[in-house]
């Protein structure tokens, strides 16, 4: 049985179209679990954070922050004198902890909007801290620019 150029093209075509239509199924199902999963770290990381903000918080508090982050992680805050490297901000955590500047005062972290992108994440946030009066005040608002290789922060932008 011959088939002609006509036919052939025409399911040529058709299986085309099929296997693009099943490429961009899978290339969203990939995104969209992409994107849970950089959401969930940095969901993680306001989460840490706030933990070593806290009084009784300990140094294993802050490995485990540290943990979220690859080896070459840089933090970079212009307003605060540039870029700073892993080591720098660790020891500045500790540093922090230890003549008591993490004393409770935080006490939740609002995210009021994040923007998920391929490997970075843009996040609206503000601290809540404790007030004189009892309740919650917002205080610090600022964007972060989250990047990431391989599942861990490996920059941190602050724009505040």
């Amino acid at each position: 049985m011959e088939l002609s150029i006509r036919t052939t093209t025409k399911l040529l075509l058709t299986l085309c179209l099929i296997l693009c239509y099943r490429i961009d199924i899978k290339a969203q199902e990939l995104t969209k679990a992409h994107k849970d999963s950089l959401k969930a770290v940095v969901t993680q990381y306001y989460a840490l954070n706030l933990k070593v903000y806290q009084k009784n918080s300990t140094q294993t508090d802050i490995d485990k922050l540290f943990s979220l982050f690859t080896d070459d992680f840089v933090y970079v805050h212009p307003k605060y004198g540039g870029e700073y490297s892993r080591t720098d901000i660790y020891d500045g955590y500790v540093n922090n902890q230890s003549n008591g500047s993490y004393d409770g005062s935080t006490a939740d972290v609002k995210v009021r909007n994040m923007i998920i992108g391929l490997n970075a994440v843009v996040t609206d946030r503000v601290y809540l801290n404790k007030s004189d009066g009892g309740g919650l005040e917002e205080v610090d608002p600022g964007m972060t620019l989250f990047e990431f290789r391989r599942g861990k922060i490996s920059r941190i932008f602050e724009y505040w």
